[in-house]
């Protein structure tokens, strides 16, 4: 599968922003889909994950009440809603799948094990 993410930006704190991740290559309906980002000098981080019809999901501690993500399974698109953003936030921001048919929840970032090109996002203070 390839994932290409877009919708990342340059916004304040306090703002919101919307990515968007579509997927092409194959259906993922039946995939679990996830969020990783990546910090200047930090480790790539999973921030949120889904399971395949959206009925489970994961975000990591410091993005509860702020980001949430969701899917349109019929238009084959994973999203990341942002709202609240700090600079903190700021990384590149990747989507990222499970194994085909892999359907679960993944909680960890070794869950998932395709992702494409990322997008940046940059909150400024």
């Amino acid at each position: 599968v390839q994932l290409q993410a877009f919708g990342g930006g340059l916004v304040q704190a306090g703002g919101s922003l919307r990515l968007s991740c579509a997927a092409s290559g194959r259906p993922i309906f039946n995939t679990g889909m996830g969020w990783l980002r990546q910090a200047p000098g930090k480790e790539r981080e999973l921030v949120a994950g889904m399971n395949w019809n959206g009925g489970f999901k994961y975000l990591a501690d410091t993005v509860k009440g702020r980001f949430t993500i969701s899917r349109d399974n019929a238009r084959n698109t994973v999203y990341l809603q942002m709202n609240g953003l700090k600079p903190e936030d700021t990384a590149v921001y990747f989507c990222a799948a499970r194994r085909l048919d892999d359907g679960a929840l993944g909680y960890s970032k070794s869950d998932y094990v395709s992702w494409g090109q990322g997008t940046q996002v940059t909150v400024s203070s």
